[in-house]
């Protein structure tokens, strides 16, 4: 398995390298870029939710349907972006919401 990769701002990039993960924190204008560069490199990659606000939404989803790489997106270490909630819109889709 490739080495998890994990793509956002510098603090959370410092415990995701605790963790064992590659780490890229990308320049402004270069979000984009260096999530494929993660995408190719890793079967796991995990983006903060600021970054993922500068993929096209079309693009974003289609990396997220995709079983490899995985990608993850969460809450950077500042919460200046929360990460949308999986389960509220799963169950939004499956009409159990009121």
């Amino acid at each position: 398995m490739k080495r998890p990769c994990f793509v956002g701002d510098e603090l959370s990039a410092a415990g995701f390298r605790l963790a064992g993960f590659r780490t890229e924190t990308p320049m402004p204008g270069q979000e984009a870029a260096s999530l494929r560069e993660a995408r190719e490199m890793a079967d796991l990659v995990v983006i903060t939710a600021e970054l993922a606000a500068y993929v096209p939404e079309s693009e974003l989803r289609r990396w997220q349907a995709a079983l490899r790489p995985l990608l993850l997106v969460v809450a950077d270490m500042r919460g200046r972006m929360i990460a949308p909630d999986l389960g509220a819109g799963l169950r939004r889709q499956l009409g159990l919401v009121e």
